[in-house]
């Protein structure tokens, strides 16, 4: 059984209005031992005009507050974990990196929610050409991301951009074998790990994030550093699909799955 939750929203971020503490109790009453908080900061998001940029910025302080406080609050009870979810864009690299070192985190997910400015969520990144191009870029986004960053943990929910694509069912790992091949490569040799994100359950997928095929290929390629995160920005999802999960896992190949503290990885039984 897998029981931290690795990928978690609270009203610390952007997208959420959902109290940490209520998290944590549900947390806890869900049998967990470990919440790692990953609240969203992303630099230079195109958010609406009149928020100016600044819906995904993070008030770490006041984060790093209030889950210290609930640390001491729920001792004994669960393990509470300080975290961060980085959008990544070659245009915020400095930002990103001096972020990163302006505090003590447990953990660092790197993730792109935007593709040369462009935001997946949103079904003008994919009008105007097919959805194999468009995810085709969207991946390619991810490689030069990765290439020019490299303070985070593991990346996260790698084929985000599915979720919204048209026609998501119709999405094949194989099609894009080549360009996963090199980002997996590139994650191996800087020594970043991949998560498994059960949020794109929700979202009306037949899969995790990422597809099963490229669980498989980086566990062929020797990866071994696993995070599972449910990307829950309320109570209702947390630890979502996690049997599954695991069940998934395992026949990838995995025997343990991993929790950052202090940066670095513990390694649990599947």
């Amino acid at each position: 059984m897998i029981t931290a939750d690795c990928h978690l929203h609270s009203s610390f971020s952007g997208d959420s209005d959902t109290p940490m503490e209520e998290m944590v109790l549900q947390g806890i009453a869900q049998g967990l031992d470990t919440m790692c908080f990953t609240e969203h900061n992303d630099f230079e998001y195109p958010d609406a005009e009149d928020l100016d940029g600044k819906l995904f910025l993070l008030n770490t302080d006041s984060y790093l507050y209030e889950l210290a406080n609930l640390k001491e609050k729920y001792a004994g009870k669960i393990r509470l974990l300080f975290g961060v979810e980085l959008g990544l864009q070659p245009e915020v690299v400095r930002q990103n990196a001096v972020y990163a070192k302006s505090f003590e985190f447990d953990f660092i997910i790197g993730s792109s929610h935007l593709c040369h400015g462009k935001d997946v969520y949103y079904p003008d990144f994919f009008q105007g050409r097919s959805t194999r191009e468009a995810l085709r870029e969207y991946f390619e986004s991810i490689l030069e991301n990765i290439q020019k960053f490299s303070n985070f943990s593991v990346y996260g929910h790698l084929d985000y951009a599915v979720r919204y694509a048209p026609g998501k069912d119709e999405y094949l790992y194989s099609v894009y074998h080549d360009i996963f091949d090199e980002i997996l490569k590139t994650l191996l040799d800087k020594g970043i790990g991949l998560e498994l994100n059960t949020g794109g359950i929700k979202a009306g997928m037949h899969d995790f994030h990422p597809c099963v095929g490229v669980l498989k290929r980086y566990r062929e390629l020797g990866g071994e550093i696993i995070t599972v995160g449910s990307d829950s920005h309320d109570t209702a999802r947390i630890g979502d699909s996690f049997e599954r999960a695991a069940d998934v896992l395992r026949e990838c190949g995995f025997r343990y799955y991993c929790v950052f503290e202090k940066r670095a990885p513990e390694y649990f039984r599947l």
